[in-house]
């Protein structure tokens, strides 16, 4: 034991600057962990926000039901789009129409030729003949381009004009 006490008096001021130089260690990391700690909270108090007496596992739970009911939802708008882009193929897409004058002795072109096809070409042509006598109008079922009836010069150029609207 005397031989410690003579070691400590003999290299005191070692000992003493030793001490020191742990000590300034110690405070910077002190300083240092004060700092993180801070910014820690600083994090936590923006996390935490507005949520007082709110329990954080109520809100995860409620923001993921409503997570769930916006993908239930769009599973059931993107069933609805793809029933409406289906039917959309059977509606009126393609459409041409000729004015014509059949008659010399009437001026204007007041008949017509209009042809109404959906994406399939399957639809109806639909010719308006202005006469002296009257106004008549016909209209002629398409099935895939084709119609079982025969077609006029005018219905035929309205159903090729209106298939080059694809």
């Amino acid at each position: 034991m005397e031989l410690i006490i003579q070691l400590i008096q003999q290299y005191n001021t070692y000992f003493l600057m030793g001490m020191i130089v742990l000590y300034l260690l110690l405070f910077i990391l002190f300083i240092i962990n004060q700092r993180k700690i801070k910014t820690l909270q600083k994090k936590y108090n923006y996390f935490m926000g507005n949520t007082e007496g709110v329990n954080i596992e109520e809100l995860l739970t409620q923001y993921l039901e409503k997570v769930e009911d916006t993908l239930a939802g769009q599973e059931v708008l993107q069933q609805k789009y793809s029933k409406i882009e289906h039917q959309l193929g059977y509606c009126i897409q393609k459409v041409g129409i000729i004015r014509y004058n059949p008659f010399e002795e009437m001026g204007g072109n007041f008949c017509f030729a209009i042809a109404l096809l959906d994406e399939f070409d399957n639809g109806l042509v639909i010719n308006g003949i202005l006469s002296r006598e009257g106004s008549y109008t016909y209209a002629k079922p398409i099935k895939n381009g084709e119609s079982s009836y025969p077609l006029s010069a005018e219905e035929l150029q309205a159903l090729d004009q209106a298939r080059q609207h694809s």
